[in-house]
């Protein structure tokens, strides 16, 4: 499960010392870095006020917008869609940090070694300094920004035909967050560029399922704010348009990956096909929650209609991330990796669609626009590309562990004042030592319990212990004949 640290009031900081201190100790421990050093800062600023490359192609009349969480700066990607011959045009312009970012560079060598920004409830610790990722080479409103164009067109039925890549000047004019633009959408909104988003993100979803894709329904957690900066705790309905744009983004890698693959040289995020015997068991475990799974029917497609607020299929999903292991980077020069392929999109693709946020989609992106433009691939991306699976892997490991701490953190400062009372849960996966996994409604929290019950099953648990300085939270399983009884017990602080 991904926790969602809310874009929205990240720097304020909740009045408890103790939580504070808990996320500056998670940090620490993960070895996060801390303040840029003043020469990648000194770097930055020289770079604001002169640039190292302008493209010459402009196409800042071309009404770009962008769709981002409340609050985002870091816009990474800026979209347009227009009906064409047989189908749709859709332009996506990424961030192009090569015009601020000097091979060999101050700037360079520290993006290296941070890998990805690592976000936590209080901050965030950005790759880039913020005059960058924030600023120049963000694709803010009404800004004129250097970018990488993906021109890409879609066929009525979904699938890419044709791709060109090239660097030009782009301007944003509307920025969005995912709740206007549905809203608009539902609304009734004239504007085409969100009509069509939805067009073809619902073609690209019916191409998914075609080509044998699957994505896993998994709940999001979110930590927010409320206006008195106490955290909040929640599971993030999802809306459709962030799978139709995400459908984009997905399209864009894949593209990226096809004109690396073709061009014998690149950086591949890769996922291997789930194993047979895991398929297996996952279907002997729909079986065994009662839910129907036709034996012709793909597990993607299968997945994609499994409803997370039915419990039996909450813990079928938990039980899925079992499908979906062994993510990694692969690069090549000249031969291809022997398993290219990132089974759960049932394609090959790459990181191409964030550089302001990861590291690999810089040269990702380079390889991609060389190859595009039939050029030679940058001799600073070429020689980076050996290296680039290990920082990424050890960013990435980082990354999700500080995620999940800091939601740890989060979930026992929720539930510290609130040690004795009983919830209702449901049972989503078993743990090693007779433990269960268990996620609640009321607060959205996921955490272990001391019982037996069976997968889906809906419980109640009582909660024996929160605390914030180590981030632990533990459950005891309520026999049936207790669980009736759900108020206040002895057991609770200041009873």
């Amino acid at each position: 499960m991904r926790t969602r640290f809310s874009d929205e009031g990240i720097t304020q900081v909740l009045g408890d010392d103790r939580l504070r201190a808990r996320f500056a100790a998670i940090r620490a421990s993960f070895e996060v870095p801390e303040d840029f050093p003043e020469a990648v800062l000194a770097e930055a600023d020289a770079v604001v006020t002169a640039p190292l490359d302008r493209p010459e192609r402009d196409e800042s009349a071309i009404p770009f917008l962008t769709i981002d969480p409340p609050g985002s700066m870091d816009l990474d990607q800026a979209l347009h869609i227009e009906r064409a011959e047989g189908g749709f045009r859709v332009r996506y312009a990424i961030a192009y940090l090569p015009a601020y970012v000097a091979p060999g560079g101050a700037i360079d060598a520290e993006t290296r070694e941070r890998g990805q920004t690592i976000y936590c409830p209080d901050e965030r610790t950005p790759l880039h300094p913020t005059q960058l990722s924030e600023g120049a080479a963000s694709l803010l409103p009404g800004q004129v920004r250097a970018a990488y164009v993906w021109d890409m067109h879609v066929r009525d039925d979904g699938e890419g035909d044709a791709v060109e890549v090239y660097r030009a000047l782009v301007r944003s004019v509307d920025r969005f967050d995912y709740a206007q633009v549905q809203d608009l959408i539902d609304g009734g909104t004239e504007d085409e560029r969100l009509l069509l988003l939805k067009e073809v993100g619902e073609r690209r979803i019916a191409f998914e399922q075609r080509r044998g894709g699957a994505s896993l329904p998994m709940p999001e957690q979110e930590v927010t704010q409320d206006a008195e900066g106490h955290f909040v705790l929640g599971f993030r309905p999802p809306l459709l348009v962030e799978e139709w744009n995400a459908q984009i983004s997905l399209m864009t890698g894949m593209a990226a990956a096809e004109l690396m693959a073709t061009g014998g040289i690149g950086i591949l995020r890769t996922l291997p096909d789930p194993d047979p015997g895991a398929v297996s068991r996952f279907r002997r475990q729909a079986h065994a929650l009662g839910i129907v799974w036709p034996k012709d029917e793909p597990y993607g497609a299968f997945l994609r209609r499994l409803d997370r607020t039915d419990p039996k299929h909450l813990a079928l999903i938990y039980d899925a991330t079992s499908l979906f292991r062994g993510s990694a980077y692969q690069a090549f020069d000249g031969q291809l990796p022997d398993h290219p392929e990132h089974g759960a999109l049932n394609a090959i693709y790459a990181h191409v669609t964030a550089p302001l946020r990861r590291l690999v989609d810089r040269f990702g992106l380079a390889v991609a626009e060389a190859l595009s433009q039939g050029g030679e691939v940058p001799a600073w991306a070429r020689e980076a590309l050996p290296g680039l699976p290990a920082v990424m892997a050890e960013s990435g490991t980082r990354a999700s562990g500080v995620e999940r701490a800091c939601t740890d953190a989060v979930e026992a400062a929720v539930l510290e004042p609130r040690v004795g009372e009983k919830f209702e849960a449901v049972v989503v996966d078993s743990l090693a030592k007779g433990r269960l996994l268990l996620q609640l409604t009321d607060p959205a929290v996921v955490a272990s319990a001391k019982g037996q019950a069976e997968m889906g099953a809906v419980v109640t648990a009582q909660l024996v212990r929160a605390e914030v300085e180590t981030g632990a939270v533990g459950f005891e399983l309520v026999p049936a004949s207790r669980a009736a009884n759900n108020g206040p017990e002895d057991s609770r602080p200041g009873f």
